[in-house]
């Protein structure tokens, strides 16, 4: 029996680092944002329907999509997020199940199924535990506003598009606390993934 494991957290609250752990420790990792961005690639479907609804205006010289542009557009209004997600989420999620399927047949012990949105797009029903990485909220903004050089405005609108990291703790059936040292956080997960028998 493959254990399917849901990997969530907030913008930078240190995600992307358990999920390079994750794969140190033999477990394979399907990422949502990966999936996400071939989705839209030029020649797919998503891709079309994107460029129907917010025009040739976020096209990059080679064709491709412009992604902080369009972004800046998705974040600053809701409802251009709200279609943006109805066209790329359908694809993305049908393509990690396809993923899933195919871990599981091979009979791996587990599989990680890194999802931002985990609990916003209500996709808890394609795993059967789920592990929140977890930052106070002034942390991950501090984070964010380093990482990618926003300004406290910007980084506040992006913090909260998302639940709030608080709320999606106590939906999770594991939390790891991502305030201290990498290696707190690598024993944090291995002591959780050895009691899930998932490694």
């Amino acid at each position: 029996m493959t254990l399917v494991i849901g990997l969530t957290g907030g913008i930078a609250t240190g995600k992307s680092t358990v999920t390079k752990m994750m794969k140190r420790l033999g477990v394979p990792v399907i990422d949502a944002d990966q999936i996400a961005r071939q989705v839209v690639e030029p020649g797919r479907s998503a891709y079309q329907a994107v460029i129907k609804q917010f025009g040739e205006d976020i096209l990059l010289e080679n064709g491709q999509i412009n992604r902080p542009k369009l972004g800046s557009i998705v974040f600053a209004d809701k409802e251009k997020r709200e279609q943006l997600n109805q066209i790329v989420h359908p694809a993305v999620r049908q393509e990690m199940l396809q993923l899933r399927d195919q871990y599981i047949e091979r009979g791996v012990k587990s599989v990680v199924l890194d999802i931002p949105l985990l609990f916003e797009s209500k996709l808890t029903n394609m795993v059967d535990k789920v592990i929140v990485v977890y930052v106070p909220k002034q942390l991950q903004l501090k984070r964010l506003i380093n990482r990618d050089q926003f300004t406290e405005p910007e980084a506040l609108q992006r913090i909260d598009a998302q639940l709030p990291i608080i709320e999606k703790a106590k939906q999770a059936d594991a939390v790891i606390d991502n305030r201290y040292t990498k290696e707190n956080t690598f024993l944090q997960l291995k002591y959780i993934l050895q009691q899930w028998q998932a490694i």
